[in-house]
C-alpha cells in the first residue's frame, strides 16, 4: 500500500499536477497596477513595462519586441516608452477601472486566453459611459513560469482586435 502511495504521488509531482502555476498571476499583477494608474488617489504611475516587470511577466519574444519598439519613444521628453496612451484601457484618458472580472479559458496549442473586462468611463457623461472594455491576454509558459505573450484589445470604431506585439513590431519599422 505504502508503495502505491508514493508511485501516485511520484506521478502527480511528475505530471505538473501538483505544481501548477497559477495562469492568470501576471494578468493581476499588470490589472493591479493599472487599476491603481486609474484610481482616484494621488498615488504615482505604476509603469507595466518597466524593467522588474518585463523579466518577470513577459515572454522573451514580447520583450524583445518591446525594446525595439522602444528604440521609437512616443514622447520626446519621455524618452523610454513606445506608446502614448495606456495600451490596457487603450486611452489616454479614464476612470476609475469598474466591474472588473477576470477569465481564463484552457489552453490551446501552450496558450491560454485570459479575458478581462472591465468599465473605464463609468465617471463621464460620454454615451459610451457604461460600455465594457475586453482585453484579451494570451499567457504561455516559459522556464516553468507563466507569461504575457500578447496583449490584445478590441478597437471600438473597426470593432478589430489589435494585437500589442502586432503595433511593437510597426513601430520598430518606424510606422
Amino acid at each position: 500500500m505504502k508503495t502505491i502511495t508514493v508511485v501516485i504521488a511520484s506521478l502527480i509531482a511528475f505530471s505538473g499536477i501538483g505544481h501548477a502555476a497559477d495562469v492568470t498571476a501576471p494578468v493581476k499583477e499588470i490589472m493591479e497596477a493599472t487599476r491603481s494608474n486609474w484610481a482616484d488617489n494621488n498615488s504615482d504611475w505604476t509603469d507595466i513595462f518597466d524593467a522588474s516587470r518585463l523579466d518577470r511577466l513577459y515572454s522573451r519574444d514580447f520583450v524583445a519586441k518591446y525594446q525595439a519598439a522602444a528604440q521609437f519613444p512616443a514622447v520626446d521628453d519621455d524618452g523610454i516608452s513606445p506608446f502614448d496612451y495606456d495600451v490596457i484601457v487603450n486611452g489616454q484618458d479614464a476612470c476609475p477601472l469598474e466591474d472588473l472580472a477576470m477569465a481564463a479559458a484552457p489552453a490551446v496549442n501552450g496558450t491560454t486566453e485570459v479575458t478581462v473586462r472591465f468599465r473605464k468611463s463609468a465617471c463621464t457623461d460620454a454615451p459610451d459611459a457604461k460600455d465594457t472594455t475586453t482585453v484579451r491576454f494570451e499567457v504561455i509558459e516559459e522556464a516553468g513560469q507563466p507569461v504575457i505573450d500578447d496583449i490584445v484589445t478590441e478597437n471600438i470604431e473597426t470593432q478589430a482586435h489589435d494585437s500589442l506585439k502586432a503595433t511593437m513590431a510597426l513601430i520598430a519599422k518606424g510606422q
